[in-house]
């Protein structure tokens, strides 16, 4: 190739790159604002955004992979958990997360109850763009250095964590894939909003939601103790209300509940089937 037709390619080639460049970021122009839910921007949404900036949230948090990693991604927080408790959170962080066991504590920004429901209306926006899969998966708050925490049952045995059977403590050895065990396990990691956002299946690791390891001898221990004032009669019966109708019964502890009402999303009963409920109930219990 001489010199003539290399000055011709550069050319030609950089006009082309140029030219699709033009193409895809018109194209996307022409998306953002059905990407964006950009009708759903209410007046509530601004002013929660402009919460946000006021007290330099992205210093500590990231939304869509913008700002700071010293703590949680928050881009589907809202989905993850609700508005009632991060209503809660935001009025009293401590009553959630204690600086010495936990190595981290949200100051209390003083916020008014306006500016926090403006803040959960732009979180719940920013939730519902069309990111393209972004986080890939949440950020846990607490309990990810538990060896083990974030490895599924199924991956645990394989690998060999836990006890010397290669299942983690108290868990029952899981059935084939089409088993309602392993279905239920499935759910617990892909229901929306997911379980194990919330909940750890390792004794003792609370979350932003209790430990749901041993639930048939917890739920024993506070019917005898007559703490319990729902309906169920037995373990089963007990973690399918807890699922469909978690307010039934409020878990002790200002972390999981506020004026009578569960942090749990109201929503499995109507989004899952009976089938899939009783999936989740059979894997639940499948750790004593």
């Amino acid at each position: 190739m001489n010199k003539r037709q290399t000055r011709m390619f550069a050319i030609v080639s950089t006009a082309l790159a140029s030219l699709l460049f033009l193409v895809l970021t018109v194209d996307s122009h022409r998306q953002f604002p059905t990407l964006t839910n950009a009708d759903d921007i209410t007046e509530e949404v601004v002013r929660g955004q402009n919460v946000w900036h006021a007290y330099n949230c992205i210093n500590c948090h990231t939304i869509l992979g913008e700002g700071a990693y010293y703590a949680p991604d928050l881009t589907k927080i809202t989905q993850l958990r609700g508005a009632p408790y991060l209503t809660a959170f935001m009025k009293d962080p401590s009553q959630f997360y204690d600086e010495q066991r936990h190595r981290r504590l949200m100051p209390n920004l003083g916020m008014s109850d306006q500016e926090i429901s403006d803040v959960i209306a732009f979180m719940d926006w920013v939730g519902r763009i069309d990111n393209q899969g972004w986080p890939p998966r949440p950020i846990l708050v607490a309990g990810s250095s538990i060896p083990g925490a974030d490895l599924s049952l199924t991956q645990q045995q394989t690998e060999g964590e836990g006890t010397a059977s290669g299942l983690p403590p108290g868990a029952r050895p899981v059935a084939p894939d089409n088993a309602p065990i392993a279905q239920g396990e499935a759910l617990f990691r892909t229901a929306v909003p997911t379980c194990q956002a919330c909940h750890s299946m390792a004794p003792g690791v609370n979350l932003a939601g209790p430990s749901l390891a041993g639930l048939r001898t917890f739920f024993e221990k506070i019917k005898a103790s007559g703490e319990y004032t729902g309906k169920a009669t037995t373990a089963e019966e007990f973690v399918r209300e807890s699922i469909v109708e978690p307010s039934a019964w409020l878990h002790p502890g200002p972390m999981y509940s506020a004026g009578g009402v569960s942090f749990m999303p109201p929503n499995y009963g109507e989004d899952l089937s009976d089938e899939q409920v009783d999936q989740l109930v059979a894997y639940l219990l499948s750790y004593n």
